[in-house]
């Protein structure tokens, strides 16, 4: 794995690469396909625009494409074709040591199982969320203490998170996500692991969190979260089946198949 300094560096000075307007997330004519006899194709030409300041769900049944497309947007995975830009970067021209820069410094996680480090504290767990910045641990453990205090979390600061409950866990992964202040909070499952008084209160908190001004995109097959979130991205079998925004009631313009 590329050292702190050396991945955002290697970005920086390679890359020029301004994001348009506001637009966080930009996919034209996505296509991914796995290789086999014959291959197979799980997503058929996706098209999708996300902006600064959204808070949406990619929705779907279990086999839809939205776990791949979840990886696609996280550059976890690379397109078959298409085109992918993450902040402004074209993902093709990206070394994979530049796309672990481009997710350290652009992508917050947020994963149904937490992933939290046993035996460490909760502001630990979040500090090291900043690891690959080049930031000294003072201030990570500093900028730690004010994310956990953004998610409600400022009195757990030094408890193991083994001894949280469920919902606290998922705050501090939720802190972990946001303390690098990237473009895009990418929560797959938020509220799998989680009973239903605490998943509604971190879908309370996601809408907090996008108030105060975070760009969210919410993966579930939960169609009651989806449609608790301002815009609904459904798919099915690959492609985007419908893109509807509650604020404006009506489904979001599309010109040539790209959604706006």
């Amino acid at each position: 794995m590329p050292c702190d300094g050396a991945a955002t560096h290697d970005l920086d000075v390679t890359m020029t690469s301004p994001a348009p307007d506001d637009v966080v997330i930009d996919l034209r004519d996505v296509v991914k396909e796995y290789p086999g006899d014959p291959p197979t194709r799980v997503l058929h030409g996706v098209d999708l625009i996300v902006r600064q300041r959204e808070l949406l769900a990619i929705v779907g049944p279990s086999g839809s494409g939205k776990s791949t497309l979840l990886h696609i947007i996280g550059t976890l995975d690379r397109p078959t074709s298409g085109e992918v830009r993450i902040a402004g970067y074209d993902v093709a021209r990206l070394a994979d040591r530049q796309l672990s820069a481009l997710r350290a410094r652009e992508i917050g996680f947020v994963f149904q199982q937490f992933f939290l480090l046993p035996g460490m504290s909760a502001a630990d767990n979040v500090a090291d969320g900043l690891l690959y910045t080049g930031r000294r641990l003072r201030d990570r453990r500093a900028r730690a203490g004010e994310a956990l205090e953004r998610v409600g979390l400022g009195h757990r600061l030094d408890y193991n998170t083994e001894k949280l409950s469920g919902g606290e866990r998922q705050r501090v992964a939720i802190a972990r996500a946001l303390v690098g202040e990237p473009s895009v909070v990418l929560a797959d499952e938020p509220t799998g692991n989680l009973d239903s008084r605490s998943g509604d209160a971190i879908v309370a908190l996601l809408h907090e969190l996008n108030r105060d001004g975070s760009t969210i995109v919410v993966i579930t097959h939960d169609h009651d979260i989806a449609a608790s979130l301002p815009r609904q991205v459904a798919m099915r079998d690959g492609l985007i089946e419908s893109d509807v925004s509650h604020d404006a009631r009506q489904p979001r313009e599309t010109t040539g198949g790209m959604t706006r």
